[in-house]
């Protein structure tokens, strides 16, 4: 057959390697100038390795990427380190990556501290996540950690990933990201595009074409005479001006890119696209030359406390700084609306109402330290799961016989991330092969 994928992310790339590996003619259309996605990565003409444009890492539990890199015969460039993870609290970071760490940690009583262990410990055994979607997280925790230990430890988390959502998530996203993380952490010799590279080299070797800075503007499928049915083997995909029939096509993009590559779609699945709510991500990387922090990697940051951001990452407190010229790198992340400010604000002027905050972790900071910086923005970065979230769930296979959607709204519960996009990847391309 010949399939067509629209985005070469890991799950596009990762449909891609086992479709074109049973022999079918694959296409891969990608806008960017690169493949990877949101995990595709840049680098500075003084660095060795690349750094991808929004923090990440594995778990020691991500089995599907772990068995893809396997596959690729690249298991060498695999590695774990196990860097400190932090809160915020009250003007200081304390490391909390560890249950040991948790009962010193001097701002909860013995108390709530009794009742928030055995939570956090029920939900790593727990299996049968579907019965805790009833509930909110902000319910589930209130009532069985204590108003206080939510309030301190979890609260915040969900207030800057969601921000007015946070209290219609629901509790079975909340049980997949304890039940699931780890304290080592993976990374990949040369960075996740290292390997999104090692990926698409072995996808071109198996016949499949790779077209980059290749938008796709629409998908459209043939009508069958005499009734409202849509043929499959009459899927057309227009990119660059030109046309291409498939018999398969597979979607990786955002719901709202979905809707309008594809208005044929029925409309009751148009308006069920757009229920699928997401929070946008804006990221600044600074590449300073004096380290920031006392070596934590990452600092889950409480709104309260007043800072322009979210999450502070000081990535060589994690991977070596010498990959990167000598730079200390330091990503400043936030979660939010698509429409917020952040979005059209110019990078340098983003950049200077991040800067005044570094001096919290580091008295000594001076914004001479900042030799250069890299701003990035996406607005579909994290889908937002309400109550009974698996019921709006759609199908990987929409409507429209032989086109499947396979995007981060759909790997739920579990939170977005390479792991679930490859395994996305794979059960897409498994599904295509059944109509």
């Amino acid at each position: 057959m010949r399939i067509a994928i629209i985005g070469a992310g890991a799950a596009g790339l990762t449909a891609a390697y086992h479709l074109s590996e049973l022999g079918h003619q694959v296409v891969v259309y990608e806008a960017s100038a690169q493949p990877g996605g949101l995990a595709s990565g840049f680098r500075d003409e003084r660095w060795e390795w690349s750094l991808e444009r929004f923090y990440h890492h594995w778990f020691t539990s991500d089995n599907a990427i772990i068995d893809l890199i396997g596959e690729l015969g690249v298991w060498e460039k695999l590695f774990y380190r196990r860097p400190i993870t932090s809160i915020w609290y009250r003007d200081r970071a304390y490391p909390f990556d560890s249950y040991l760490r948790a009962l010193t940690f001097p701002h909860l009583s013995l108390f709530d501290k009794l009742r928030a262990g055995p939570v956090a410990i029920y939900l790593r055994l727990l299996r049968d996540w579907p019965r805790l979607e009833r509930y909110t997280a902000h319910e589930w925790l209130t009532r069985w950690m204590g108003r206080r230990g939510y309030q301190v430890l979890w609260e915040p988390l969900l207030v800057g990933k969601f921000g007015e959502y946070y209290r219609e998530v629901n509790m079975a996203w909340f049980w997949a990201r304890i039940h699931k993380r780890s304290s080592w952490l993976g990374y990949f010799e040369g960075g996740f595009q290292g390997l999104l590279d090692v990926l698409t080299t072995r996808v071109r070797q198996r016949g499949a074409e790779v077209r980059l800075k290749a938008p796709v503007e629409r998908i459209e499928a043939e009508v069958l005479p005499g009734g409202p049915g849509l043929a499959a083997g009459h899927l057309t995909v227009r990119a660059r001006g030109a046309s291409a029939s498939y018999d398969r096509v597979i979607v990786t993009l955002s719901p709202d890119l979905l809707a309008r590559l594809v208005p044929q779609l029925p409309a009751d699945y148009l308006a069920g696209l757009k229920t699928l709510r997401s929070m946008g991500a804006v990221v600044a990387i600074l590449a300073l030359t004096q380290p920031l922090t006392d070596g934590h990697y990452w600092i889950n940051l409480p709104k309260g406390e007043g800072f322009p951001f979210l999450a502070l990452v000081e990535h060589t407190n994690f991977i070596s700084r010498e990959h990167y010229g000598g730079d200390h790198l330091i990503y400043c992340g936030d979660y939010l609306k698509p429409d917020h400010e952040y979005f059209s604000l110019a990078d340098d002027e983003l950049v200077a109402r991040f800067l005044p905050a570094l001096s919290r972790f580091n008295p000594d900071f001076r914004p001479e330290w900042v030799r250069r910086y890299w701003v990035f923005r996406e607005k579909y970065a994290q889908p937002v799961p309400g109550v009974n979230h698996s019921c709006n769930i759609p199908d990987l296979a929409t409507p429209i016989k032989g086109l499947f959607w396979a995007s981060m709204s759909q790997v739920y519960p579990w939170d977005r991330g390479t792991n679930y996009a490859v395994e996305m990847g794979r059960e897409v391309a498994r599904r295509a092969l059944e109509v």
